[in-house]
């Protein structure tokens, strides 16, 4: 099954977490963010990733799947 737009919305909002701590979190902005973002970070939440539907914190598995799409970004970005 091919990634998805929506699926590619996803990963690019895990990219922007913080991989190094847990004490860091985002927030998207509603009135200011892409509406494919915002999307993201609804379903990122209700699949229990992030602690906030608007952002906040990764849960103990966005943690995991953020340092595995850290990994599958570098390892598409290699020659």
């Amino acid at each position: 099954m091919p990634f998805s737009p929506n699926h590619f919305a996803e990963l690019n909002l895990l990219l922007q977490f913080p991989g190094t701590s847990a004490q860091a979190g985002i927030k998207v902005h509603r009135h200011g963010a892409a509406p494919e973002t915002v999307r993201a970070a609804e379903s990122l939440f209700a699949k229990g990733l992030i602690t906030q539907k608007d952002g906040g914190y990764l849960t103990p598995l966005g943690s995991e799947a953020v340092e595995l799409t850290q990994k599958l970004q570098c390892i598409l970005s290699s020659r």
